[in-house]
């Protein structure tokens, strides 16, 4: 029990950090421009979901389960599966920029290291911006009312430059139990 707390506690503050360090990362922005996600637009949403299981599902799931429940292991040859989209995943902690950068750019570049390796490709030459949108709007769109309101904190934290965040909700509490 003790070593299950202690893992939790580890993965909890590096989730926290890492949410943390989208925002901050995220205001930079890769290409300059701010992207906003349109999870209410449901056109889009209609759209985004055509798209991501032509292009996503094969991944990241066909309801967005991800590849594997050990999504933060890395495998054999040292890649990480694909991970959940889902509010089990940690698709919310990020700023919806940088989610669209991610996909737009893959993520060796939006860390600046081009040394980086990931299975996960850039869409830069095979869906539009607006398609990158529609399926990153599909995404978000599943996720339940608190995580959705967390990543919105996220996305508020990013306009004016980086801000520590400070939840009202549970859902800190809720993982450190």
């Amino acid at each position: 029990m003790k070593n299950t707390s202690i893992a939790l506690m580890t993965f909890t503050g590096m989730a926290l950090v890492l949410a943390i360090l989208s925002v901050s990362h995220a205001n930079e922005g890769t290409d300059g421009i701010r992207t906003e996600l349109k999870p209410d637009d449901l056109a889009i949403v209609l759209s985004g979901e055509g798209l991501y299981k032509t292009q996503c599902a094969a991944c990241h799931g066909a309801n967005l389960e991800g590849q594997s429940d050990d999504w933060r292991t890395r495998d054999a040859n040292g890649f990480l599966p694909a991970p959940p989209h889902d509010e089990t995943g940690h698709t919310w902690h990020h700023a919806d920029d940088l989610l669209f950068e991610i996909t737009k750019y893959g993520p060796a570049a939006v860390i600046g290291d081009t040394t980086y390796q990931s299975n996960m490709p850039a869409y830069k030459d095979v869906l539009s911006d607006d398609e990158i949108v529609a399926v990153l709007s599909y995404i978000k769109h599943s996720w339940p009312e608190e995580q959705r309101s967390w990543n919105e904190e996220v996305n508020e934290s990013q306009k004016s430059g980086f801000k520590p965040i400070k939840r009202k909700s549970t859902l800190l509490e809720k993982l450190l139990k």
